[in-house]
């Protein structure tokens, strides 16, 4: 059976850090390309980073600068971790696998058909 299980999510004050992680079950994250999608209230999920099989990586404009997505591959692990957040990074973050070597950069979550296999979403809530 898949599963991605999100944790390390939570309440920060502006200019905290977080460290989300992705641990994955049923495929390995070596072989796959992995991301992080996040939903603010009331939005659309939109792309946040991804970790492509052979190291290569993306960030939004938004955080690019702030956010840095690795790997470990022993732990089948994806991690974001997430520094100098401002109270516009607050939604829900979803871990996902992609079918392809492109991402879709916003879509309705869970249903972008590009993706294969969703987390259950962790909370990360910014207060300025």
């Amino acid at each position: 059976e898949v599963q991605l299980m999100e944790s390390g999510g939570g309440s920060v004050q502006a200019g905290g850090s977080l460290r989300l992680s992705c641990t994955t079950s049923g495929f390995t994250v070596e072989d796959s390309a992995m991301g992080w999608y996040r939903q603010a209230p009331g939005n659309e999920c939109d792309l946040v980073s991804y970790i492509s099989s052979d190291g290569s990586g993306y960030y939004a404009d938004s955080v690019k600068g702030r956010f840095t997505i690795s790997r470990d591959n022993a732990q089948n692990t994806v991690y974001l971790e997430m520094n100098t957040l401002k109270p516009e990074d607050t939604a829900v973050y979803y871990c996902a696998s992609s079918r392809f070597a492109t991402w879709v950069v916003r879509g309705t979550c869970a249903s972008i058909y590009e993706i294969k296999y969703w987390g259950q979403g962790t909370q990360v809530t910014v207060s300025s």
